[in-house]
């Protein structure tokens, strides 16, 4: 691999020099072939010691059970935008970070506040005007009746830590010569917890059109397990892969066989399943409007909304996995030639 890395960034160096002003660091990109690119060493820079590290800040009472449109949901969206402009990932937008999604979007009579979705992205160098979005939802409950702080380890703070690792991943990819083809936006949505509001309105609102939308990979609880899976960790729950997409789900479990082998749980995708948790995450706003989606999902544990959902019951070895699944997941999507499509009615 490190041949490999060496080759193609003096390639591109070489070409910069000969070609001289006329020549930009993207346009050298753009003559990479990602197919032939092995993205494990980007894959490898998610790691648990940092994951933990994001999560005990992003999941401590400092944040309140971040309650839409409350101060600690405040305080977390500046601290990812913060990380984003730490990385030198850039906004989705002009000027800020944030899309905000007003207080009359809400139910009427609910009081909430004004709040904001959070957007960042990679231009793609070939095909830019094709957008991935990898998403996960910024808030939780915040604070019972009786002064308890539900900090939502799991919900959602290990996805909205597994996307912002999964950013760097792909910074420091493009950083090293390999931008990818496709644009990645990577989205935090406000107000799941109050009904997906902060997904469908950014459907409604859209940064980039949804019809140049492939796909949206939606992380939400991936950092424990269930009493299903008690005596094996080596599993996450895939939702709706199949549904819209048959390329999606072949590249997928493509993907998971190539990469990461791990055991990809299709229990909650039955038509049937009572949980009907195809209904319940941002994803859906997605799917209703016909871009393919898989949600990933470790399932429910006793813990669920309650303020047992602390940092220290995360498995960070299984968060760091699945975030890495779904970045490679991520960057077949981005590089593959042809664009997934919704081919299944």
């Amino acid at each position: 691999m490190k041949t490999l890395m060496l080759s193609a960034t003096m390639v591109a160096s070489m070409m910069l020099t000969n070609c001289g002003s006329q020549m930009t660091a993207d346009d050298a990109a753009k003559n990479v072939d990602m197919t032939q690119v092995d993205p494990a060493p980007f894959a490898e820079t998610i790691t648990a010691e940092e994951t933990k590290e994001m999560l005990y800040t992003y999941a401590s009472d400092e944040f309140e059970g971040r309650e839409t449109g409350e101060p600690g949901q405040k305080k977390a969206v500046n601290y990812i935008r913060d990380f984003y402009k730490e990385h030198d990932i850039p906004s989705a937008m002009d000027s800020t970070y944030f899309q905000t999604v007003p207080a009359t979007f809400f139910k009427e009579g609910s009081g909430i506040k004004d709040s904001e979705n959070v957007a960042a992205f990679i231009k793609g160098s070939t095909k830019p005007n094709e957008y991935v979005v990898i998403s996960a939802h910024l808030d939780h409950v915040g604070v019972n009746d009786d002064g308890q702080i539900n900090n939502g380890a799991d919900d959602d703070g290990s996805g909205t830590v597994a996307v912002m690792e999964i950013a760097e991943a792909f910074q420091e990819a493009v950083k090293q010569g390999y931008r990818p083809q496709r644009s990645i936006l990577f989205l935090h949505v406000t107000g799941e917890e109050k009904g997906l509001v902060g997904s469908r309105y950014y459907v409604e609102h859209p940064i980039f059109s949804l019809d140049s939308t492939v796909v949206d990979l939606n992380i939400d609880m991936i950092g424990r397990q269930d009493a299903e899976h008690s005596d094996d960790e080596n599993y996450v729950y895939l939702i709706g892969s199949d549904k819209l997409s048959q390329g999606l789900h072949d590249l997928s479990e493509a993907t998971n066989e190539k990469y990461m082998n791990m055991d990809l749980d299709y229990t909650f995708n039955d038509e049937n399943d009572p949980n009907r948790f195809y209904y319940r995450s941002d994803h859906y706003n997605f799917a209703k409007n016909g871009v393919p989606i898989i949600f990933y999902f470790n399932g429910v544990h006793e813990d669920y909304h309650k303020p047992g959902d602390t940092p220290d019951k995360i498995n960070y070895p299984l968060l760091t996995k699945r975030a890495q699944l779904v970045f490679y997941t991520a960057w077949n999507v981005a590089n593959q030639e042809k664009r997934i499509s919704a081919d299944k009615e």
